[in-house]
């Protein structure tokens, strides 16, 4: 078959992708697209079987797209926790982590000044990395130093010790929470628009949907819930791992908090002793 001419490619009802972001932004296109056509196959064999149709839950359908303030204010700790640390465990001069990540802030705030999280960018895709990445690397260069002065057992006040301890490890909660929620289904643009089918974290709301109101859909809250109870139980609770990543991810967390909990316990019991 021969390629459409632009008139018939108009008569037949086909249109020219909308501008914004080059590549990316088609390739959303396409994939709300091909979404669309799933949820309207499931309509109709629906109504062919005479169901109930009318519910699709929020996870599944287009929303307005998740409030930022919650995860300003999770990176705001963030850097605020690594900026008490002491300074031998901090990651360059004592001001670059605190300046970077607000530089960073207000230039995602800058280029989307939205309150809501709904704006397809590779931009603000790369800048919200970014700050994640930056928080990640300087928290895991502040755990291993605060390993690495344990087991040398430099560290002789117990109080001292437990409030570093937990503030590393609090960090270390946000971050994995920051990267649960920004790669889950594409991250909250692509989830606000349904561009993917596939889910990688399996919430109870979304096994039963009887139990929660209809507009739920998962926020960052649920992704911290979720890292948090990894970190404690060293396990999945309620959420479940779908994808390999996801499983994966969680493997790394749970290793980092069980060392951090009981090297930073072993050490404080020891020198109460």
């Amino acid at each position: 078959m021969g390629e459409l001419t632009e008139d018939e490619g108009q008569k037949a009802g086909m249109s020219e992708p909308p501008p914004g972001d080059g590549e990316m932004e088609q390739r959303h296109h396409k994939a709300l697209h091909e979404r669309l056509t799933d949820l309207e196959g499931e309509v109709a064999r629906g109504v062919k079987r005479g169901a109930d149709v009318t519910f699709v839950p929020a996870w599944k359908r287009l929303t307005k797209g998740e409030l930022r303030w919650p995860v300003s204010v999770a990176i705001a700790t963030a850097l605020t926790l690594q900026a008490m640390l002491p300074d031998r465990l901090v990651l360059g001069p004592r001001w670059l982590l605190p300046s970077l990540g607000g530089l960073l802030l207000i230039l995602i705030f800058a280029t989307n000044p939205r309150p809501r999280l709904d704006r397809t960018s590779s931009l603000l895709r790369f800048l919200g990395l970014a700050i994640i990445g930056t928080i990640s690397v300087a928290n895991f260069y502040s755990a291993v130093r605060l390993i690495q002065h344990l087991l040398s057992g430099g560290e002789s006040d117990a109080t001292r010790l437990l409030l570093t301890g937990g503030a590393i490890w609090l960090t270390n909660v946000i971050v994995f929470a920051l990267w649960y929620w920004d790669f889950d289904r594409g991250g909250p643009v692509a989830r606000a628009h349904g561009l993917r089918k596939y889910t990688d974290f399996q919430f109870p709301q979304m096994e039963n949907p009887e139990l929660a109101p209809k507009d739920w859909e998962p926020l960052f809250v649920d992704y911290f819930y979720l890292s948090f109870t990894n970190a404690t139980a060293f396990s999945p609770t309620d959420v479940m791992p779908l994808s390999r990543w996801a499983k994966l991810t969680m493997l790394v967390q749970s290793a980092a908090s069980l060392l951090i909990v009981v090297l930073v316990i072993a050490r404080a019991v020891n020198i109460l002793k």
